[in-house]
């Protein structure tokens, strides 16, 4: 197959998963908007699966670790020129609102662990005033995190080709979402943070809400 072929294979694929993405995407807000409307428990989407990745600070971080807590989640990468930056802001705006009470836990997984080790990941946790001790950046091989981010997460990431990048940090196609789990580690969440018409201030108060409501639950 000739160059041309390949690209065009490569675009449908990617094309391919990203509506599939946008549709169970789509599919997950709209079951939590009516529950959230009818005070309803939230949705259990999933079981996350056991996990193994590496903190900022070196150190192993089990799925073990956050059980019992709530925790919020994303994708990104730390050379990201487009949303990724939007995104670690608005995940310090919840970490700044969540009360001294909470022990709820924030994850920021990257797409990029060749490059994204941990002192990379703590200079760029350092550059949004991460507390160390509540928001985690996690790393490990791209089969572990693909693992936890698409699996069980829902998180969708896609590796561009290089012919297909625009810039040289031009890396990734990912999901812009928050997602939210359980003391059960059960999926129970699925908010967009970024696109036409979002509110920021709302996202965060869905969150925060989110968060309240299942650390409630016993």
């Amino acid at each position: 197959m000739n160059q041309r072929g390949r690209r065009f294979e490569w675009v449908l694929w990617v094309g391919l998963i990203l509506v599939l993405a946008t549709l169970c995407l789509a599919y997950l807000l709209a079951q939590l908007r009516v529950r959230t409307f009818l005070g309803e428990p939230l949705p259990v989407y999933g079981q996350v699966a056991d996990f193994t990745l590496t903190n900022q600070a070196g150190q192993a971080v089990t799925l073990a670790d956050l059980r019992g807590r709530v925790w919020a989640a994303d994708i990104i990468f730390t050379r990201c020129a487009g949303p990724c930056l939007k995104m670690s802001r608005q995940m310090k705006e919840l970490q700044d609102a969540l009360p001294p009470r909470s022990n709820a836990r924030l994850i920021s997984l990257t797409t990029d662990p060749d490059y994204d080790t941990p002192p990379i990941l703590k200079a760029y946790g350092q550059r949004f005033g991460a507390n160390p001790g509540r928001w985690f950046f996690l790393t490990g091989s791209k089969k572990e995190i693909a693992a936890l981010a698409i699996h069980s997460l829902k998180l969708t990431a896609v590796e561009k080709q290089p012919q297909e990048r625009e810039s040289p940090v031009d890396l990734f196609v990912h999901s812009t979402i928050f997602v939210i789990v359980d003391q059960r580690a059960q999926l129970r969440g699925v908010y967009e943070t970024t696109g036409e018409g979002i509110d920021p201030q709302q996202v965060k108060t869905r969150l925060l809400a989110a968060i309240r409501r299942l650390e409630r639950e016993r």
